[in-house]
């Protein structure tokens, strides 16, 4: 903790030092988080390997980033993130489909290690309209821009960057933490184990609406850190978005499909399989190419002053698994997120989050016969049940650079499994942000 104290701080300082010597076609500018969570001992009668530890438990993650962006020319922007990472997620990232924390890694180790995140290029073509200003922010440079244009994107990116955008749930250091709340938990997105992939999108806007398109390299097997070298293996993904006003109030709406082509494992095929050898079933020996779709809907609206709320709605192919996000077939999640200006500290940002995270039935009846998936798997399902989960967190600037978040999260039926849990998760997250 104390090395990545130190490299961290380094990160930060020269951001803070860059950032004050910058001209209008740099940006330098950096981020760290660190999030402690702890469940105290539940009740568990099932275990296996993909289970959440049922004793008292407590896990850290740190993070630190480095945005450096560059506009080559009008419209042009080149930008390259540098991270460090360290600590684990609780249970090293396993035991709920929907996981309580956005900021870990289906990776952990326990000293800092630096990954060049993003890398990429994005080109802005005005096409006419209004005139919009954009504010510098993180990943993005200061900027005039029309209200209809064409932004295209290339490079080493999170395909959340681009599609499942949603204002009030969609940054886990920023506002909700757990994955069904900051992205549709159908949404099985492409990424490599630590949610990056190459790839490129566009995005025609063109009055209150938007229509995006974009194509991402998958891992080489389901859930690997590594990418499929070759792009044979991949995944399309669509959206289309409408910027509302109701009741004077702004609010969007967005549908989002997409379809993965790869080498994947049909549950059906896989307990089959199992049934004949008298082994746990598994998904690696019954892979082929194939595909599996699903679509989404997310929706944000401002409903009084201060005051917004948000809804996501999934539903994905429930006969083979899920290559990259996590083991969710059909999701919900729905909440409101409050400034503290409704009571007096408008500094402060309150948020309320319900999820529901279901199985189909031929995933159910492969965890029973001893599946794992990316995330779940307790070696058997006697009792399934739908995954539900609440969460509540309260956010605090305690200077200009430091906020502090403190979350508690309620899962029942962890991994679809009503043998287990229920199971209280506590939050404290530290972010800085210069």
């Amino acid at each position: 903790m104390t090395q990545f104290t130190a490299l961290a701080a380094a990160v930060l300082m020269a951001a803070a030092t860059a950032s004050a010597a910058e001209d209008a076609n740099w940006s330098v500018s950096a981020q760290a988080t660190s999030l402690t969570q702890y469940h105290p001992a539940f009740h568990s009668s099932v275990r296996g390997p993909n289970s959440l530890d049922p004793g008292n438990r407590g896990n850290t993650t740190n993070d630190a980033t480095l945005f450096i962006g560059h506009r080559p020319w009008a419209g042009g922007e080149i930008w390259l993130n540098g991270e460090l990472d360290q600590g684990f997620g609780l249970s090293n990232t396993l035991g709920a489909a929907g996981f309580p924390s956005g900021e870990a890694y289906k990776v952990g180790r326990n000293y800092p290690y630096f990954r060049l995140q993003r890398w990429f290029l994005r080109q802005t073509v005005n096409l006419g309209g209004a005139s919009e200003t954009v504010t510098a922010d993180q990943n993005v440079m200061p900027a005039t821009r029309s209200q209809d244009r064409l932004v295209l994107t290339a490079g080493r990116v999170s395909v959340g960057d681009i599609f499942d955008t949603n204002r009030y749930a969609h940054d886990p250091r920023a506002d909700f933490m757990n994955w069904a709340a900051i992205d549709a938990a159908t949404f099985d997105y492409a990424a490599d184990a630590w949610g990056y992939t190459w790839g490129g999108a566009a995005e025609l806007y063109k009055g209150a609406w938007t229509v995006r398109g974009g194509l991402f390299d998958l891992s080489d097997v389901p859930n690997s850190k590594k990418l499929d070298a070759t792009f044979g293996q991949f995944q399309s993904i669509a959206e289309i978005e409408h910027r509302q006003t109701l009741g004077g109030r702004p609010g969007a709406a967005r549908l989002t499909g997409f379809v993965t082509r790869g080498r994947m494992g049909h549950f059906a095929t896989a307990v089959r399989a199992a049934a004949l050898s008298g082994r746990p079933a598994d998904m690696a020996s019954v892979r082929t190419y194939s595909s599996r779709g699903g679509v989404s809907v997310s929706v944000e609206q401002e409903l009084a002053d201060g005051l917004g709320g948000f809804l996501r709605a999934g539903i994905a192919g429930g006969d083979a698994e899920s290559y990259e996000f996590t083991d969710v077939d059909r999701s919900f999640a729905a909440g409101l997120s409050s400034t503290g200006a409704r009571w007096g500290a408008p500094d402060d940002t309150a948020g309320l989050a319900l999820m529901a995270n279901m199985a189909s039935n031929q995933r159910q009846a492969y965890l029973a016969a001893g599946g794992l998936g990316i995330l779940v798997g307790d070696g058997q399902l006697r009792h399934p049940g739908t995954e539900q989960i609440a969460e509540v967190y309260y956010k605090r600037p305690v200077t200009r650079w430091v906020q502090v978040t403190v979350d508690y999260q309620a899962i029942f039926n962890p991994g679809y499994n009503r043998d287990n849990g229920p199971v209280s998760v506590f939050g404290l997250r530290l972010h800085v942000q210069p």
